[in-house]
């Protein structure tokens, strides 16, 4: 029979990814695409909101014309978000909605944030 050391077992906890963040085993990748302050607030927005136009969106979100209209469409190509474009009078309107697809994604986001939350808690 081996003889066994005296030291105490240690509890196994994650080794730190390349950021120092211990690495969340089993938990999904990080949505680069969600992942950028605009399109998180974009998505966050459109979340507790039906529908937003383009001119709420840019107040709400304190960003510039064409910023939000980059990463708008970032999201749309992604299928995020939902846009729909017609004319109240003779003013253009721009409306987001968004997607199934979009709300399964920032859940999913959400989900690994809050793992990355708590393994730092128990770290």
């Amino acid at each position: 029979m081996a003889a066994r050391s005296n030291t105490a077992k240690r509890e196994a906890k994650p080794a730190p990814g390349p950021t120092g963040i211990p690495a969340v085993s089993g938990a999904p990748k990080l949505d680069r695409l969600i992942h950028e302050r605009l399109r998180l607030g974009i998505l966050s927005a459109l979340s507790v909101n039906q529908t937003l136009t383009f001119i709420e969106l840019k107040k709400l979100l304190e960003t510039s014309d064409g910023n939000l209209s980059v990463h708008a469409r970032k999201l749309e190509e992604a299928g995020y978000v939902a846009c729909t474009k017609g004319f109240e009078g003779r003013v253009p309107r721009t409306e987001y909605r968004l997607t199934a697809s979009g709300r399964r994604a920032l859940e999913r986001y959400l989900d690994h944030m809050e793992a990355l939350i708590q393994a730092m808690r128990d770290k």
